[in-house]
């Protein structure tokens, strides 16, 4: 394929433009100017990815099949996995707990799985699947919000809790979602844009490449990542449709500035009840008690599982608290146009990006605690008002990073360049901000 042929595809976080071109074994594309990771080799074929896809969903049916723990008390056996965690959480009248933690444990993530299926099937034969292209943005959306590595680690958090009151071991569930957990991040690679670009390298699809001049600006779908010549008009955020997938392409988001700040307000608000609400309440024959987020931190470090209660306080106060900062930071340096330490803040938000789901790992202890502590009468464990808030807060804070265009804050710094060049010199770039395509 000559140069000129050769697909193009953007940064997305600085928005520059690069053609894409064939990496060899260990190698990574990296973007020059803001040091994001552009896309990276792999040795994995498209049989082999539909491979990986098949054995993730047959673990997948083995670890919620099997009980991940079970629980003694005084003769008595209480044996739980996802599902009767989460039917339990239902069945005390903990909804909206029950809800979050049944999507994004097990809903979502079983539909991940069937739609890789649907579109691995067809490419691994070279034909084009049937609906590939909303099967792909349907893969965008639930990327974020499969939260299986979580609720593995709270399932550790649950035992090591439990340890201390009654005689716990793990099942063969609890096997089987670490396996799970490792097949599904290796299948986290497979991104919409990496399945899109496997679709071109193999024919399905045709490659467009677009042709910038002074009245059009190239911008890359957030779908399929295809990158097209837009208009350019004098509103960036004017709505077009991608020349490909038909997908809703704008130059830069519509609003992100209003949408951060009002998402982001909204998990602080609830971020308030989440701490001081208990997340968890305990009914035993010694009587009742009810526990926050903190208390459970200190409580396990009391038991002296000092390592957990510290994984814990990371995932469930610290990583909170860093998100909010983190994008109240990125808000005000845009608000107040500085073109300073860009790099370093797009490390910071891809720090927010990778950390967003981790914070549930608080609920998913909870629910698990719930379903193994049952036993009726003599101890029993539910969900607090904390559990849903902070369920909230959580999904609040990732909305509020999905909503944020850090492309706008790389804008002002190609904007400052050109306003600082020699009048002579000054010209309006033809291909966007940043945007090296040689």
């Amino acid at each position: 394929m000559t140069a000129d042929r050769q697909p193009l595809i953007e940064c997305e976080h600085c928005a520059s433009i690069y053609r894409r071109h064939q990496l060899e074994p260990d190698e990574t594309a990296n973007c020059a100017r803001c040091g994001a990771t552009l896309w990276r080799y792999s040795g994995l074929s498209l049989s082999n990815w539909l491979a990986l896809a098949i054995a993730a969903l047959i673990v997948f049916g083995v670890a919620n099949a099997y009980p991940v723990a079970s629980m003694s008390v005084q003769g008595m056996t209480q044996q739980a996995s996802l599902l009767d965690a989460i039917s339990i959480t239902w069945r005390q009248g903990h909804w909206v707990v029950a809800v979050m933690t049944g999507l994004a444990g097990f809903a979502l993530p079983l539909l991940q799985l069937g739609v890789l299926l649907w579109v691995l099937g067809p490419l691994s034969r070279g034909r084009e699947p049937l609906a590939f292209r909303p099967a792909m943005r349907l893969l965008g959306i639930l990327r974020p919000w499969c939260m299986v590595p979580v609720f593995l680690l709270g399932v550790l958090v649950a035992v090591v809790k439990l340890a201390g009151m009654a005689a716990v071991s793990p099942g063969i569930g609890l096997g089987a979602f670490g396996i799970l957990t490792i097949l599904l991040t290796m299948l986290g690679r497979l991104s919409p844009h990496a399945l899109w670009r496997y679709a071109e390298d193999t024919g399905v699809v045709p490659v467009h490449v677009p042709q910038a001049g002074p009245d059009r600006v190239l911008t890359g779908c957030h779908v399929c990542g295809q990158v097209q010549a837009l208009p350019r008009e004098a509103d960036p955020e004017a709505l077009h449709h991608c020349v490909r997938c038909d997908a809703l392409v704008h130059h830069r988001k519509p609003d992100h500035l209003a949408r951060t700040w009002a998402l982001l307000l909204a998990a602080i608000v609830f971020y308030i009840p989440a701490n001081v609400l208990p997340v968890m309440k305990v009914s035993s024959v010694l009587g009742d008690s009810a526990h926050t987020i903190l208390g459970g931190v200190v409580e396990l470090w009391e038991m002296g599982s000092w390592d957990i209660a510290l994984i814990v306080f990371i995932a469930s106060v610290v990583v909170p608290l860093t998100k909010l900062l983190a994008i109240i930071l990125l808000l005000l340096t845009e608000q107040w146009r500085s073109t300073t330490n860009l790099r370093p803040r797009t490390r910071l938000y891809q720090m927010v990006e990778f950390i967003g789901q981790w914070s549930m790992l608080d609920v998913f202890v909870v629910i698990l605690l719930a379903a193994l502590a049952d036993f009726q009468g003599l101890m029993e464990i539910s969900a607090g008002a904390g559990a849903a808030a902070f369920g909230v807060v959580v999904i609040l804070t990732m909305l509020s990073a999905m909503s944020f265009d850090l492309r706008r804050s790389w804008d002002l710094e190609t904007q400052s360049e050109i306003e600082s060049a020699p009048v002579e010199s000054r010209r309006r770039p033809t291909t966007g901000a940043g945007q090296e395509t040689g």
